[in-house]
């Protein structure tokens, strides 16, 4: 689907009554690409004195031959060293260097008056960061704080990265990273998608980090040998999702309703993937999706995409079309996991990736079922994860306004407002959701376990 006022607002005329107008200005964001680097352009490193997560931070910037620069930190410099990270130096005063990527390392922030050192770091370099470059804090999970000062400082992290995300326009994402005690050696994933064009719509988030057994990954393949289950894959979001962890070296088992078949087979053809055409809301649809991941060695990831929307006001809903949705949308999804937690259905360090929606967070008009349906999707995820073994994982994904078909079916007010309310004033695209998808499904994220990341823009619903 088209964004005509995206196109419009890259003409000259359309630049001029954006710019007089004060009208919401989209901004061209950059994309994963393959054969890339992780990061193009130069990584400008700080921390607030005494912090831990430095090393593992460098130690990731080194893994990727990131161009790293830090200012006069002895700590950090002593931490990158270590690491094999070589920073060149940066003058506070140089406002002529432009930077890519900016993290900050705050775990070493034990009060609200060391929250100046945020400012400390971030002020000078604020219009020096690149266009569709990243911003990223790193903390320690507010739970796990020694003190109450401590914990009150970390949690004020996430208002200053959300007001950041805002702030700095150009297609610029912000995000924090909330690391465990000891797991500072699993977040290599989160900071390479993070830092990447991968997250491209992805911004104003909090991923938690959590300490697991560090796996050994290719990170050009990252689900090489893998076998994918990915449900709706006929279409949309669906296709995005398994065209992505098949360039990530899955075999990906596209299912969808037999009435899909023909598109099933097209999608299936174009990633050597295989195909399953069931209903998911069968009783025995897990049993299958068993039996057709063993064929190819057992199921490593399975994506809980498929769902449907039935919109109308509650006063006028029926209640088959609430039923259809709770049953597509949620059921199905408990139903299948617990038969292949139950019967042995998914392999050790296996993945379960769930699609909900801002929906499910903020509610929407004229869809209490749907709404209901994601919030629930969000409660399996959180309630599912503590209880997990073998390495298993769950996480979920909420899309904002993505340009789909179903989205191309709203009306055109609605459609609008959906597009340019966040804080990059347009939508979303298939394959941002299908990248967020592809981190928590990748071997290395092993430290991932109940997280919700919007994929939204930071868009203002919910917010």
């Amino acid at each position: 689907m088209t964004d005509q006022y995206q196109a419009f607002a890259k003409s000259p005329i359309g630049k001029f009554v954006i710019k007089n107008l004060g009208l919401p200005a989209p901004t061209f964001l950059e994309r994963f690409e393959s054969a890339t680097p992780v990061v193009k352009g130069a990584v400008i490193l700080g921390a607030a004195p005494s912090s831990t997560l430095s090393g593992a931070i460098a130690q990731v910037l080194a893994n990727i031959h990131a161009n790293s620069y830090a200012g006069q930190n002895t700590e950090l410099q002593q931490a990158a060293a270590k690491a094999g990270l070589n920073l060149g130096a940066f003058n506070e005063g140089d406002k002529e260097s432009a930077f890519k990527v900016a993290i900050f390392d705050a775990s070493g922030i034990q009060s609200s008056e060391q929250l100046i050192e945020l400012y400390k770091f971030f002020n000078p370099i604020a219009r020096q960061i690149q266009a569709s470059g990243r911003v990223i804090v790193v903390g320690i999970t507010p739970e796990t704080a020694k003190t109450l000062k401590q914990a009150v400082a970390q949690r004020a992290l996430e208002g200053f990265v959300k007001s950041v995300g805002k702030e700095f326009k150009k297609g610029i994402a912000a995000q924090l990273v909330y690391v465990d005690d000891g797991a500072a050696d699993n977040i290599e994933s989160t900071l390479r998608f993070l830092a990447s064009p991968r997250s491209a719509y992805v911004s104003g988030q909090v991923i938690r980090v959590s300490k697991a057994e560090v796996l050994d990954v290719d990170w050009a393949k990252p689900l090489a040998g893998k076998t994918a289950v990915v449900t709706g894959a006929s279409r949309g979001i669906g296709e995005a999702i398994a065209h992505v962890l098949a360039r990530d070296g899955a075999h990906v088992i596209c299912l969808d309703v037999p009435q899909q078949q023909a598109d099933l087979d097209r999608v299936a053809a174009e990633i050597g993937g295989s195909t399953l055409a069931i209903d998911i809301t069968a009783a025995d649809a897990g049993q299958k999706i068993k039996e057709a991941a063993a064929a190819q060695g057992g199921l490593d990831v399975i994506v809980h995409n498929a769902g449907i929307t039935r919109d109308k006001m509650l006063a006028n809903m029926k209640p088959e079309l609430w039923d259809l949705v709770i049953n597509i949308n949620l059921s199905a999804i408990e139903r299948v996991n617990e038969y292949l937690m139950n019967n042995q259905g998914i392999n050790a360090n296996g993945r379960i990736v769930c699609v909900s929606s801002i929906s499910g967070i903020a509610g929407n008009l004229g869809q209490t079922n749907y709404a209901a349906s994601k919030a629930g999707v969000i409660g399996v995820v959180k309630m599912t994860a503590p209880f997990l073994q073998q390495g298993v994982t769950i996480n979920a994904v909420a899309p904002g306004f993505i340009e789909t078909q179903m989205t191309a079916a709203i009306p055109f007010t609605i459609r609008e407002a959906g597009r340019r309310m966040n804080s990059m004033s347009q939508g979303g695209l298939p394959v941002d959701v299908a990248e967020t998808i592809a981190l928590f499904a990748a071997t290395g994220s092993s430290g991932l376990n109940g997280n919700v990341v919007r994929v939204c823009g930071q868009s203002l619903l919910g917010a």
